[in-house]
């Protein structure tokens, strides 16, 4: 009985036993402090650099210069708009890339034969490098919404299949014969066995593709297009607009953020019985 006491009375003294909650929140209260505290000290070394003379305003422009940039943008109504286009834009190219990169995976796992076939094909494909391309698609389908969608398929698409069809590969052998067994269909494996499977992996490859629409979407922009962040970072850069081009780009780490944690948030809803792969 006295045992018993000693026992539970040091697991109780264990820092952290019995508020997990309480000790999730600390966590927290830290890594928000520790993160707006790195944020300020680099605005205050970037603006000290240029208010003492160290670097001309003109290469690197300062926080107060690109505060006010954006407060004249935003007022202005141009950086919403602009917003608004970009994330419109990388939305469907998403959408049609992870449909048909996830759709593309489960069948290419469901064949082997195909799957062998066309791995070097996908290979060099996905290797490719999109920059390169990007000017014979804006030249095939000019500078309108598709080339910017196309663009961005090129990149989210291959990242759906692959990571589907690694997912779909690495199911559990016992899993799979307990369900042939039971007598499961091909409809069912797939359905009941191999896409949940996969779906960790397919997660992974949704959140790198979301940041990668948004990443083909600004590239095809900034090559060719009158509206989008991509045109407001080339425009700012033609114009020898320092400031324009950070304030560009600061929208578009706001929105790649606001991406990431909506995706995270799906994830979490999704995949509740796992830790989440999503980085804070």
């Amino acid at each position: 009985m006295t045992s018993r006491k000693i026992t539970h009375r040091a697991v109780l003294a264990t820092p952290g036993y019995g508020t997990p909650a309480r000790g999730r929140d600390r966590m927290k209260l830290k890594v928000m402090v520790a993160r707006t505290l790195l944020i300020i000290c680099v605005l205050a070394l970037w603006q000290g650099v240029v208010s003492i003379g160290w670097v001309d305003p003109f290469w690197i422009s300062s926080p107060l210069l690109v505060a006010k940039e954006l407060w004249a943008q935003t007022v202005g109504g141009t950086l919403l708009t602009d917003i608004g286009v970009t994330v419109f834009e990388a939305l469907i190219a998403f959408v049609i890339s992870s449909v048909l990169g996830i759709a593309s995976g489960l069948m290419l796992a469901r064949s082997p034969f195909w799957d062998t076939v066309l791995a070097p094909l996908i290979v060099m494909l996905n290797s490719m490098p999109r920059v390169a391309i990007a000017p014979l698609i804006i030249l095939w389908f000019g500078i309108g919404l598709a080339a910017k969608v196309i663009t961005a398929f090129t990149l989210v698409y291959f990242i759906l299949l692959i990571n589907t069809l690694s997912g779909a590969k690495n199911v559990d052998n016992d899993i799979r014969t307990i369900a042939l067994l039971m007598g499961a269909s091909r409809r069912d494996m797939l359905l009941k066995v191999t896409l949940p499977s996969a779906l960790p992996w397919i997660f992974a490859g949704l959140n790198l593709g979301l940041t990668y629409s948004l990443l083909g979407v600004i590239v095809a922009e900034i090559l060719s297009s009158n509206e989008g962040l991509g045109f407001v970072i080339a425009h700012s850069a033609g114009n020898f607009n320092t400031a324009g081009v950070f304030a560009g780009l600061i929208a578009l780490s706001l929105v790649a953020w606001f991406f990431a944690i909506v995706m995270r948030i799906v994830e979490a809803r999704l995949l509740a019985w796992k830790p989440s792969t999503t980085s804070a």
